[in-house]
């Protein structure tokens, strides 16, 4: 029996967070009281904001249903060692899609996981493999958890860093942001020694430390972090704009194009344009255009067009089409 109310409203919740409706009488027995005091316990969860459901009948029954909010959730070991593993993997491939967001959510579960179950991740993670990776360098997850940590706490972090050129060196800064840019994590961040703010590449960084000094938050230039460092890429290599017409309706190719290609709009007659500015090969970028899964034309620049014609070609011939 479950005497200690605190425990057993977590081991209720715990019961309750399962896709099934449980009857007043089982939770009874699996707590070890009352049908009466489990309806008192059901009342103070609801007071905390989770949603029970409640249904008539001979025996009664309680479920958890969606709320308003997103509630605090109970996970078992198996749960919480699959979620962290699954994080993780995102995390380290830099896959578009998973934002800073994943990183939080990885770096608090991190942060509370046991050791022997954060020892099950690194075991799980190091001996399993993908069959395919991102297109972007591989970045430790333990690297972007505590990046994420920093800019949550509001700590100054300190780490090594290596240049384009290779050379390497000491920084400490104040994070505001981490930004997925596609291929690669980049860390938007007030450099102290430098006195201004700063870009870093997340796959350059080393030996990340919180040093838990705290420090109040600046105003960032741009307003925005992605727009920040969309700017600074774009100072460092020549950019180009790009302009790609796709078949399909706009919730359709919105849904499928990555966010940095940029923004979806109809065009008179049907389809949809896309426009855009690159950094990066416009080989990569044919190959992106070309996983979209949506037919289209390429409208400029020049370079890019020649460039999905002959991958297009080239793609023909490895299909015995002859291109």
């Amino acid at each position: 029996m479950t005497t200690d109310t605190p425990a057993r409203l977590l081991q209720l919740l715990s019961l309750l967070q399962t896709p099934r409706e449980w009857p007043g009488g089982e939770l009874a027995s699996r707590l070890g009281v009352s049908r009466r005091t489990v309806r008192r316990d059901v009342d103070r969860l609801r007071e905390l904001g989770y949603p029970v459901r409640a249904t008539m009948g001979a025996d009664g029954g309680y479920r958890l249903v969606a709320g308003k909010a997103m509630p605090p959730l109970l996970l078992d070991d198996e749960e919480a060692v699959a979620i962290a593993v699954g994080l993780r993997a995102g995390a380290g491939h830099a896959v578009e899609g998973v934002d800073e967001a994943s990183v939080r959510a990885l770096a608090k579960l991190e942060q509370v996981l046991p050791a022997r179950l954060r020892r099950r991740v690194v075991t799980l993670q190091a001996a399993t493999t993908s069959l395919t990776s991102g297109d972007g360098a591989r970045i430790a997850p333990e690297t972007l958890t505590v990046i994420a940590s920093a800019i949550a706490g509001g700590e100054r972090l300190r780490f090594a860093y290596s240049a384009r050129d290779g050379v390497g060196s000491r920084r400490v800064v104040e994070p505001y942001r981490l930004v997925s840019a596609g291929q690669r994590w980049y860390l938007v961040a007030y450099d102290l020694d430098r006195g201004d703010w700063r870009t870093f590449r997340v796959d350059r960084v080393s030996e990340p430390f919180a040093t838990g000094a705290r420090f109040g938050a600046r105003e960032l230039p741009e307003g925005d972090a992605a727009e920040f460092v969309r700017k600074a890429l774009q100072g460092r290599r020549a950019a180009y704009e790009f302009s790609v017409v796709f078949a399909g309706e706009v919730e359709e190719v919105a849904a499928r194009v990555p966010g940095w290609m940029g923004r979806v709009e109809g065009v008179e007659g049907g389809g949809c344009r896309v426009r855009g500015v690159g950094g990066g090969p416009v080989e990569w970028l044919a190959v992106q255009l070309a996983v979209v899964g949506v037919d289209f034309v390429v409208e400029g620049p020049e370079e890019l067009v020649r460039c999905v014609r002959e991958l297009g070609e080239r793609l023909g011939r490895a299909g015995g089409g002859g291109g």
